[in-house]
């Protein structure tokens, strides 16, 4: 039997590039996404089955894997790639956008994750692969929420393993760097709030991004690596995806917090 794989957010970007390239390697998809009426593509692929799927709506998740598990028999893997970045100074962050980062991003994927544990648990395996970001181990300026929520998903997901790998269940993290196309388009912006202070600072940093969009990585790049960590065979938990995330870990790794900090703000004229 084909392996089955549901993945969540793919009505763009890496999800909808997962979903093309673990089709095409043979394997069954449930293709989810909020509004599943708007998809022309996936919906015509065979053994592909898009289901309406918002990580914020428990019914939605639940009725989005009964219904794979019913057209496809068994899940043998989860992506947990929906989500979305933010930008802008932390004090200009409204309540609404502070809860709504953290519902999509950590408790999206909490919430997604404990609905498939029953059914793993019955086949005494499966695998959960998070896809987190390069931005969950190092930090950029004017991002800490996106940063805060995908700590958050490092930690869960580096401690959720000790308890789930005795049950055969298998975790993994993909850490991309930026990616063309989506980096700057899907991040919602705090805005200032009418505070002068961050103004400067923030018009560097925003140019510094936009500068960098022209080495980005694609979708359908970071979505290889996706597929290459869940079908590897091997108990690695991390895979940095992306150019532009490994140079940032390897500083990362050969620098202390100071030392960091000065080539960041630096980079950016901060």
């Amino acid at each position: 039997m084909n392996k089955t794989v549901i993945i969540t957010g793919t009505s763009s970007g890496i999800g909808k590039s997962a979903a093309k390239i673990f089709q095409s390697n043979g394997w069954n998809v449930i293709a989810t996404m909020r509004k599943p009426e708007g998809e022309n593509e996936l919906n015509q692929l065979e053994n592909v089955l898009v289901e309406e799927l918002d990580v914020t709506k428990q019914e939605s998740i639940d009725r989005a894997i009964a219904r794979g598990i019913e057209a496809f028999g068994k899940i043998d893997l989860l992506v947990n790639n929906a989500g979305f970045g933010m930008m802008g100074p932390l004090e200009a962050s409204s309540a609404d956008l502070m809860h709504r980062i953290f519902d999509v991003n950590v408790f999206g994927v909490i919430c997604t994750t404990k609905a498939i544990l029953p059914h793993f648990r019955a086949n005494k395996g499966g695998m959960i692969l998070n896809v987190s970001s390069i931005v969950g181990r190092a930090t950029f300026p004017y991002q800490a929420l996106y940063h805060a929520t995908k700590h958050a998903l490092e930690g869960l997901t580096d401690s959720s393993q000790y308890e789930l790998k005795p049950l055969g269940i298998t975790h993994k993290l993909v850490e991309p760097g930026g990616v063309a196309t989506e980096f700057l388009n899907s991040i919602s912006m705090t805005g200032d709030n009418g505070i002068e202070d961050y103004k400067p600072g923030m018009e560097k940093y925003f140019a510094g991004i936009q500068s960098m969009t022209g080495s980005l990585s694609t979708a359908d790049d970071i979505a290889q690596v996706v597929y290459s960590a869940a079908t590897d065979g091997t108990d690695q938990l991390r895979y940095l995806a992306g150019p532009d995330a490994e140079q940032v870990m390897g500083a990362r790794q050969q620098m202390d917090d100071k030392a960091f900090y000065e080539m960041m703000s630096g980079q950016f004229g901060l």
